[in-house]
């Protein structure tokens, strides 16, 4: 594994030379060791195929559908395969909702006046409210609590009572057919209650009604787990609008303080911002002897953060997406690491003792062999908490300047971030007409809601996704990029205005008017919520046209981790067609990849398409497109 298998990006590339030439353990070198034979992508072939059961004390147990092979529970492959699906959706709804729960938590008591952060977006905190039928009258803290309280109670429903906030917010066409197929779900809890115990050996070993569970449990995830996140976020730390920020590896200098938050939930992140602009903390760090103290936003922390506030000297700029952490802990420039709830790795104490960064968990859900010291987030002690991570990262200066020779000249780059729902609005005058006319006319064929992660699995880091972006735009489709794709964007270029050379005549048109990238930074994995619910507001803009016959697509060029299983299953119930790369572990069950494949497609409206090369997945997606114009008459 050398060049782009490495990495798209040049900085990581040149990171990971100097990793290698300090002889550490580092995530290239461990997936090409997991691989069989001379290949580092070749596996275990029942495992590859989600063949393969371990969860009773009579498996481990291989499938083979050809033979008619089963568990000993008499499991089919397809039985097999889905269950193992199911089980992944579960971890990736239960990781969601807790940052949502953390999220709730930190809007309470900020309404109640207890934490540093403050009420930034009245107007959309009433307008959310009253979305979902909640008394939008009297203060805004007021509103707030209310909001609160009803969140908390729908989250609880118990399975069989139907979720308010899903009839709230989606469209009637698609609680009519979730309805009729049984999967219109009740609270998140009782959901992922009702999925895992499914799974239990010799419960439900149906692959069709698995795949419907998945589903329901899906729906609600996307509308009270991802939506209740993202907008109590807005309402906090403000909606994202664009604006420029600073990216890659070069925004780390060495002669100054560097904390970095890390993981998904951006408040002790915002909070350590706002202390860290303050004239006494910049003095601290200069009394240590750095240039001065700097916040820099990583991975999906940074994502949430990078969104809503604006770069300066303080909070400074993006380094990249997941794979890319170990390259960032390797460049000497790092005094502190702060972990929240997602995306820290095991392997992380090795680099922190090596490289001299103070590596804190900050969730109770986060735990490190070998590290003891934490400090899990209260939204009540927020403010000391984050000055409590300063405090370390200014005392490791020293240290870390003396011992670690930093990389230096990494390259930096340049991006434009904060879009959403409403700044899209804004930025058309307040209404969806110029956008909708655009793809009307032809000038944008269709949309494409990247929400990728980022792997190795059969190409370098965002090697894959870089291509299929650029596939796309050529082919005049507007993207607006999730996740750790999204970083995967803003590193490449992409999500610059100058970009829209790359895209077709039609696009690029667009682009140039508007002044706005061919690929528009649109937030995190959390953020296919709220892209949902803009489709909500096409669909009806359209005069109600069924979100399975907008000319859209949803693509994951290098889904990951089992949070995007979800978002791609719930995907397929919301109608859509769904682009994943890499071939998922479902291969040895002919007739749930069926499903998936095609007869999803007469279900939901959804179906799942599968290619390993980029202008043929692009094709793929610009066919589906073509073919929903047609139906509008487009």
């Amino acid at each position: 594994m050398e060049g782009d298998r490495i990495s798209y990006h040049e900085s990581v590339r040149r990171a990971y030379e100097r990793i290698k030439q300090d002889g550490m353990t580092n995530i290239w070198d461990r997936y090409e060791a997991q691989g069989l034979g001379e290949s580092p992508d070749k596996r275990c072939p029942f495992c590859q195929a989600g063949a393969r059961c371990d969860l009773c004390s009579n498996g481990p147990c291989r499938a083979d559908a050809a033979k008619d092979k089963r568990g000993v529970c008499g499991i089919t492959a397809d039985g097999m395969a889905m269950r193992m699906m199911a089980l992944r959706n579960v971890m990736g709804t239960s990781t969601y909702h807790y940052h949502t729960e953390q999220t709730v938590r930190t809007l309470r008591a900020t309404a109640e006046g207890r934490t540093p952060f403050e009420i930034r977006e009245p107007g959309k905190l009433r307008d959310f409210a009253a979305r979902l039928g909640v008394d939008a009258s009297g203060s805004d803290a007021e509103v707030a609590l209310r909001l609160c309280d009803f969140a908390e109670a729908d989250f609880n429903r118990k399975a069989d009572q139907p979720s308010l906030i899903v009839e709230a917010l989606a469209t009637p066409e698609r609680k009519e057919t979730w309805k009729k197929l049984g999967i219109f779900p009740g609270g998140v809890y009782g959901e992922m209650l009702r999925v895992t115990s499914s799974c239990l050996t010799n419960v439900d070993g149906y692959y069709q009604s698995l795949a419907l569970k998945a589903m329901r449990m899906g729906i609600a995830m996307a509308y009270q787990s991802q939506i209740v996140n993202e907008y109590c976020q807005d309402i906090i730390f403000g909606v994202p609008r664009p604006h420029p920020m600073r990216v890659d590896l070069g925004v780390l200098d060495p002669d100054y303080v560097n904390a970095l938050p890390n993981g998904h939930e951006p408040f002790l992140g915002f909070a350590m911002v706002q202390l860290a602009r303050r004239s006494e903390w910049q003095e601290k760090a200069r009394a240590a002897g750095a240039k001065g103290l700097r916040v820099i936003a990583n991975i999906e922390t940074g994502q949430e953060m990078i969104q809503r506030w604006e770069m300066d000297d303080v909070f400074y700029g993006f380094t990249g997406n997941w794979i890319m952490q170990e390259a960032v802990l390797a460049s000497g420039c790092v005094d502190l690491f702060a972990c929240d709830m997602n995306c820290s790795m095991p392997i992380d104490p090795a680099y922190a003792e090596r490289y001299r960064f103070k590596l804190i968990p900050v969730s109770d859900l986060v735990a490190f062999e070998g590290v003891t010291d934490r400090l899990d987030y209260v939204p009540e002690e927020a403010e000391a908490q984050a000055a409590r991570l300063l405090e370390m990262a200014i005392a490791n200066f020293k240290e870390r300047r003396a011992a670690v020779e930093p990389l230096a000249g990494l390259p930096q780059g340049d991006a434009v971030v904060g879009f959403s729902t409403e700044s899209i609005l804004e930025a058309l005058g307040g209404s969806l007409d110029p956008l909708l006319d655009a793809v009307k006319a032809g000038a944008i064929r269709g949309i494409a809601g990247l929400v990728s992660c980022t792997t190795l699995r059969d190409s370098g880091q965002d090697v894959h996704s870089v291509a299929v972006a650029k596939e796309l735009i050529a082919r005049d489709i507007l993207i607006l990029s999730m996740g750790c794709g999204n970083g995967a964007m803003q590193v490449a270029g992409l999500c610059r205005p100058e970009a829209a050379e790359l895209a077709g005549a039609g696009l690029r048109g667009v682009c140039e008017k508007l002044g706005v990238p061919p690929v528009l930074s649109y937030g995190t994995c959390t953020d296919t919520g709220r892209i949902a619910d803009l489709l909500a507001a096409v669909s009806g803009a359209l005069g109600g046209v069924p979100i399975p016959d907008l000319p859209v697509v949803a693509a994951a060029p290098e889904y990951m981790e089992q949070k995007a299983t979800m978002d791609a299953v719930f995907a397929l119930a919301l109608g859509l067609y769904t682009y994943v790369n890499p071939v998922p572990t479902v291969t040895g069950g002919p007739n749930l990849v069926k499903l998936l494949t095609e007869d999803c497609a007469e279900v939901t409206g959804g179906v799942m398409r599968l290619e390993t090369d980029a202008a043929q997945a692009a094709e793929g997606m610009l066919a589906h497109i073509e073919s929903k114009r047609e139906k509008l008459g487009l």
